[in-house]
């Protein structure tokens, strides 16, 4: 999976690699065998990134801390081969993950600290390009997809805080939005007839949706990494 030392990074290795992509000529686009459409779904887990922040002084000391748990996913997709080794492709994807989150502050005598599980929700929506590395009559055709969208970030609490000393909670309820890179990789499986099995690992950043909610804020760019299964039909 590609990594970026910040969020504005990702934006220009995305843009890279979508413009090599679309520009760089090679005999799969001049190939245009019939077009076809397809659509199916997958269903995996979610393993999101955790995140830390800490500032100490002779004086004083504020840590924080974002700890998730795996969860569900699931991917609605749509899309069509073009080119003989091109498909474009658009996805729905959701997940949901459990995560803790943890804020502590000490200075000479006075401690505060609160920690606050909460349910995390997003829904993404994505366009992206796949580029196959075997001819589309092939039985197994591995793959690399680059693409981008927009995801819908709900956060909630999903049970009791334990708060000690004089703190700000973050809110019970949250709602963000963020642009979207994604990058994966898999292959598509042949089964028989117009029926496929796909496999795919793909890592999905955002900005930082959740990080000032804490103290110290946190800035670290969140990755939502999926390992995906599940079947597509051709037409």
């Amino acid at each position: 999976m590609a990594t970026c030392r910040n969020y504005a990074d990702c934006v220009k290795t995305l843009l890279v690699l979508l413009t090599f992509v679309f520009l760089v000529p090679y005999r799969g686009f001049a190939q245009r065998p019939q077009q076809s459409i397809y659509v199916g779904g997958m269903g995996g887990v979610a393993t999101l990134s955790g995140d830390g922040s800490a500032i100490v002084t002779p004086s004083s000391a504020s840590t924080s801390l974002f700890d998730p748990d795996n969860g569900g996913a699931a991917d609605i997709f749509a899309g069509v081969h073009l080119f003989e080794y091109v498909s474009f492709q658009a996805d729905y994807v959701y997940n949901r993950n459990n995560a803790v989150v943890v804020s502590t502050s000490v200075e000479p005598n006075e401690m505060n600290f609160f920690r606050q599980p909460e349910s995390i929700t997003q829904n993404a929506f994505l366009a992206n390009v796949l580029v196959y590395f075997r001819r589309r009559d092939s039985r197994i055709r591995p793959y690399l997809a680059e693409g981008g969208g927009a995801v819908l970030l709900h956060s909630r609490l999903s049970g009791k805080a334990t708060v000690g000393g004089i703190v700000v909670l973050p809110p019970s309820t949250s709602d963000h939005a963020s642009i979207a890179l994604r990058t994966s990789v898999g292959l598509d499986l042949r089964l028989f007839g117009p029926w496929y099995f796909r496999y795919s690992f793909g890592e999905t950043i955002t900005r930082n949706m959740l990080g000032d909610q804490v103290v110290p804020t946190q800035h670290r760019i969140p990755k939502n990494f999926q390992s995906l299964f599940g079947i597509y039909v051709r037409f």
